[in-house]
């Protein structure tokens, strides 16, 4: 029986960039469970199990708008060194929590650091990205 909509599923996979890249896999791991068409997941994984059947395996090529999008220009910001708290000492690479207009909390990457400033990107890391899945259906509940 194919996986339809709503089915349970656990599935093997792993995650690259289109140079090779591997940047997820569960190899080692137990299966990644989720509810097909439930939003658990990018969209171009999600439509890729759905109609897969028991032991299937695939390689998609998920196209960056149905993964984690465009990269948003309006989430990289430059802040001035001043506006940081005294005791912060921001490298390049270092994961920090921002807090936007709205009082809603995200997760930003420092991009680049000077004495005066600080550049940092809240777009999530694969933004922008094609990404390759290999993708095997091990259980269908």
């Amino acid at each position: 029986m194919a996986v339809q909509k709503n089915d349970t599923v656990k599935v093997h996979y792993t995650g690259k960039l289109t140079n090779g890249e591997v940047f997820d896999s569960s190899e080692g791991k137990d299966p990644l469970q989720f509810v097909v068409g439930a939003g658990q997941m990018i969209k171009g994984f999600d439509a890729a199990v759905d109609g897969m059947e028991l032991n299937e395996k695939k390689t998609v090529t998920i196209p960056s708008n149905e993964a984690y999008g465009s990269v948003n220009n309006d989430l990289v910001q430059q802040i001035d060194r001043n506006q940081l708290p005294e005791d912060l000492k921001p490298a390049v690479g270092q994961t920090l929590v921002a807090t936007g207009d709205g009082g809603q909390q995200m997760q930003v990457l420092v991009t680049e650091v000077t004495d005066t400033s600080i550049k940092i990107d809240g777009n999530h890391p694969l933004a922008g990205k094609d990404l390759v899945f290999d993708i095997e259906l091990v259980e269908v509940a």
